[in-house]
């Protein structure tokens, strides 16, 4: 599923490169806000290009949380992934992804800060802190991805359905499934990826407002980690 909020500019090309990257058959879901965004035009107009893809209205109003809680609560397959709609992750990571849910895993991360992933561009403090923040959750937890604040990720459709859905605003919500996921004994796993800043449009990434959420999320996994993970205390 891909949230969007006047994306006009990009949408056309993210979903041929979802078109053209993914080699498993799937259903796209493209979730927005208001009717009158032009988001909604370009992807009905091209409907014949991508006929897998669907506009859905944002069942909670307007936001991205609501957005993705609303691609994801329609999903019905086995596995929901959410991508961004501008053009900053790489659709052919998804084809890895799938791999690694067939192979068992609840939770898929793309992560930048693994070995093989790169990142491009952005804010430099932002993109200090998101690298700072998922490193040392990684080492303080031993959660299983670098990047546990990448939006960019799969779920599988049954966890979803076990697990209630408690974040408030911005992109919080992928920090707090893979925070559950990790600690209820559910697989999380990561694979490479390459993220590159948006070319077209502005940022929808609300830094100030959104890091105390985040940093609920944090506290929430360094305190709840299986004990079998953790490192012992010097």
């Amino acid at each position: 599923m891909v949230p969007v909020h006047f994306e006009q500019d990009s949408i056309a090309e993210t979903l041929r490169g979802l078109r053209g990257a993914i080699d498993a058959q799937f259903r796209c879901l493209v979730v927005y806000d208001l009717e009158d965004d032009p988001t909604v035009e370009v992807v009905r107009a091209g409907a014949k290009e991508w006929p897998e893809t669907e506009a859905v209205r944002n069942a909670y109003g307007r936001g991205v949380l609501g957005a993705i809680k609303t691609g994801l609560e329609a999903a019905t397959g086995e596995y929901a992934v959410v991508t961004m709609a501008d053009l900053s992750d790489d659709p052919q990571v998804i084809n890895e992804m799938l791999r690694q849910a067939d192979a068992g895993s609840d939770v898929v991360s793309a992560s930048r800060y693994m070995r093989g992933g790169s990142q491009e561009g952005g804010p430099p403090l932002k993109s200090l802190m998101s690298r700072v923040a998922g490193v040392s959750l990684h080492l303080l937890t031993r959660i299983p991805t670098h990047d546990p604040t990448n939006s960019f990720r799969l779920y599988r459709v049954s966890f979803l359905r076990e697990t209630p859905i408690e974040s408030t605003g911005g992109f919080e919500l992928g920090l707090e499934l893979t925070a559950k996921a990790y600690v209820a004994g559910r697989t999380v796993t990561e694979v490479p990826a390459s993220w590159r800043d948006r070319t077209e449009g502005e940022s929808k990434f609300q830094f100030r407002r959104w890091l105390p959420l985040y940093l609920r999320w944090y506290l929430y996994t360094v305190a709840r980690a299986p004990l079998g993970f953790r490192r012992p205390r010097t």
